[in-house]
């Protein structure tokens, strides 16, 4: 009888770990669950069908053992904002109102939000590539007490500084193309991407050489070297992967055209 027991056990373990994560699309009924269960609210702003780093999220994180142990933790809502999908106009039109409520200008962020009192305790925007375990830890690291949204005021005050400085480094980025200075716009680049890793150190790398072949079409060995580097860092990353060799193609073949300027997966879209 033990081992029946023991058995009968082990199955229902396996089938509870087979259960994926719920997620809500409607913000106020999570509120109202995450009250209920007193659990906070996980909101995954995202767009699933057009936006890499959401994608990368999802298949990283969110489909990931790491997040299946650890969803019960949260009532998970994901507010989509699709381009091609289908979506009901009311649907559409309640995640605008999230979005402009909360603030959202990029793709992905994830909040945590006190399901009673509705205030936001944590916060990431884009997504860089880590680990389900690296992000997690950091989804864990957003404690719901006054302390811990000070800290998190702090936190997105230090994002605003970088975001400021950002823009201004891509200003001079512009003026240094107009002037056809590559060493200039190289050195504003690189202080941008200056903590750069993973698939963001070959987003770097890419617009390096997007860059380099809007200054200097000629430069197309130098450019495919870079290219290359590009590559070698978002191994891995199938979407990445495949828009970069895309690109990579168009410059060996003499094909290239100034392509669109790409997405940081640090920030989103």
């Amino acid at each position: 009888m033990s081992s029946f027991v023991s058995v009968l056990a082990l199955l229902i373990a396996c089938a509870a770990a087979a259960v994926e994560p719920v997620w809500l699309t409607d913000l106020d009924a999570a509120k109202a669950k995450g009250v209920k269960e007193n659990k906070p609210v996980l909101v995954d702003f995202t767009g699933s069908d057009w936006c890499p780093p959401c994608k990368a999220l999802h298949k990283n994180v969110f489909e990931s053992a790491a997040f299946a142990a650890v969803a019960s933790r949260y009532v998970l809502v994901e507010l989509d904002y699709p381009r091609t999908k289908p979506q009901a106009p009311e649907l559409k039109a309640k995640n605008r109102e999230w979005q402009q409520k909360f603030g959202i200008t990029g793709f992905p962020t994830v909040l945590l939000i006190d399901a009673k009192s509705g205030d936001v305790f944590g916060k990431t925007v884009g997504f860089g590539g880590q680990t389900a375990k690296e992000y997690l830890d950091k989804l864990a690291s957003f404690k719901n007490t006054p302390e811990g949204k000070a800290a998190l005021g702090k936190e997105q005050d230090a994002a605003s500084a970088r975001s400021a400085k950002n823009r201004e480094l891509g200003q001079k980025i512009d003026a240094a193309i107009k002037a056809k200075d590559f060493k200039a716009a190289e050195a504003a680049l690189t202080e941008m991407y200056e903590d750069a890793s993973g698939t963001r150190e070959g987003v770097f790398y890419y617009n390096k050489a997007r860059i380099l072949l809007q200054i200097d079409p000629t430069a197309k060995t130098q450019a495919l070297k870079y290219l290359d580097d590009a590559l070698a860092a978002v191994a891995g990353d199938e979407n990445m992967t495949k828009s970069f060799r895309a690109y990579r193609q168009k410059v060996s073949t003499g094909t290239n055209a100034a392509p669109k300027a790409s997405v940081d997966p640090k920030k989103g879209a």
